[in-house]
């Protein structure tokens, strides 16, 4: 009995099999018919192939919502497993990659080329959030590997262009020391910033730059700083007046002494403050910019001022006592041929007596004169004042003892000291 059965069941599945050829056969020959067809029954038995769908749609869902749970079981579990055996998870992961380092070298190259921006950034924030620790880290293992070490400079210096870029670096560097130290001025101290530093730096400045309220910020700095100078430079004298007076106060009250040009300054940044229409994005660094801005304004302004009257006032004593000071020069050539020197331009010595005569009753804390004899200043008003004083005097120069006639090369003066000629 069990054999003809055996033989029933073998006849009967062959058939099927051969059906099923047949089927494919004949959808691949004539899936537009078939489409018609659907399309056909679909729309004469709409509910039901509604109701068709509908079910197909269920059980797909259905489906899947049971392979997710499988799914997700299979995750507990293994990590279940991972928890409870982290050693044997740890050598099967050492394992799996030493088996397959092309994988995972072409798995981080992917991963890099797609999310450079933010591997780079990681990579600098872990030596940034503890900056001593890699410190640490590179000194041990520059000490572990200092062969490495030189031959990644070997390496390095192989290249010719940056061999000889570092030997003249150096060749400078020593030169500059050299330099520094035969003229008695202490070498050149250069703060090495790290990476670290340079990318804080990058951080707060971008922080900075881009804030939104930074058009606002600049205009109410700028503000600031033009206002404050041009209040000094208006009322400037009555404010110091104001400030010695309440410096004296002060005094006499047996108050700590304060700087005059303190007090003026804070009363000039109350009274600006006070009229601009909005502060609110200023800060103390601010106001100190400002008012480091308007002290450099002012000097400049005093110190022309200053130049300017002790150029007008050489000029106006020359012509004054053009006699004096002429018979002066001729006295001073006359010792110097006595001396065994040349004579010198009379000008020269005009000017060096008017200069020397005029400074003492003159302000010139603003100007390099002093006792520098060969100052920038004084240098610069000598030249000026020959020029003023050659365009007056062209014809020539009365002097006592005889006649001096000004030479043209004497007016190419300006680069010399108004000091003693050898």
């Amino acid at each position: 009995m069990d054999a003809p059965s055996n033989k029933n069941e073998a006849s009967m599945g062959q058939p099927s099999d051969l059906e099923a050829e047949k089927r494919r056969q004949y959808v691949a020959a004539n899936r537009d018919r078939i489409r018609e067809l659907n399309r056909t029954w679909r729309a004469e038995h709409l509910d039901r192939a509604r109701q068709l769908n509908r079910d197909s749609m269920r059980r797909a869902a259905a489906r899947r919502h049971r392979e997710a749970e499988v799914r997700a079981r299979g995750r507990e579990r293994a990590k279940r497993w991972r928890e409870a055996h982290p050693a044997r998870k740890r050598e099967y992961q050492q394992r799996w990659v030493e088996e397959n380092r092309e994988k995972v070298r072409e798995y981080y190259n992917r991963y890099y080329e797609i999310h450079r921006d933010e591997v780079n950034a990681r990579a600098a924030a872990r030596p940034d959030a503890d900056p001593d620790r890699t410190k640490h880290a590179t000194r041990q293992w520059a000490d572990r590997n200092k062969e490495r070490r030189a031959e990644l400079q070997r390496n390095r210096r192989a290249d010719p262009e940056i061999y000889k870029s570092e030997l003249e670096a150096n060749a400078a560097a020593r030169r500059l020391k050299r330099s520094l130290s035969r003229v008695g001025l202490p070498p050149k101290r250069i703060h090495v910033s790290t990476a670290a530093e340079r990318r804080k730096h990058e951080r707060e400045a971008d922080a900075y730059f881009g804030a939104p309220e930074l058009p606002e910020h600049l205009r109410q700095f700028t503000v600031c700083a033009e206002s404050l100078t041009e209040h000094v430079l208006k009322n400037g004298a009555r404010m110091h007046e104001f400030a010695e007076a309440y410096a004296e106060t002060r005094a006499r009250m047996g108050l700590p002494p304060v700087p005059v040009e303190d007090i003026v300054y804070a009363r000039a940044v109350d009274l600006v403050i006070e009229r601009m229409r909005r502060v609110d994005l200023l800060t103390g660094r601010d106001v100190a910019a400002a008012v480091r801005s308007t002290k450099a304004q002012v000097w400049r302004e005093e110190r022309q001022r200053q130049f300017d009257r002790l150029v007008k006032a050489v000029v106006t004593h020359v012509h004054r006592y053009s006699a004096l000071l002429s018979a002066a020069a001729e006295i001073e050539n006359q010792a110097r041929t006595y001396a065994g020197k040349s004579r010198v331009p009379v000008e020269f010595f005009v000017v060096q007596l008017a200069m020397q005569e005029v400074v003492e009753h003159l302000p010139t804390n603003r100007l390099t004169i002093g006792d520098a004899r060969d100052a920038r200043d004084a240098r610069d008003a000598a030249r000026i004042a020959k020029r003023h004083i050659a365009m007056s005097f062209q014809a020539r120069w009365d002097v006592v003892g005889g006649q001096i006639h000004a030479r043209p090369e004497s007016l190419n003066l300006g680069n010399r000291s108004i000091g003693q000629p050898d």
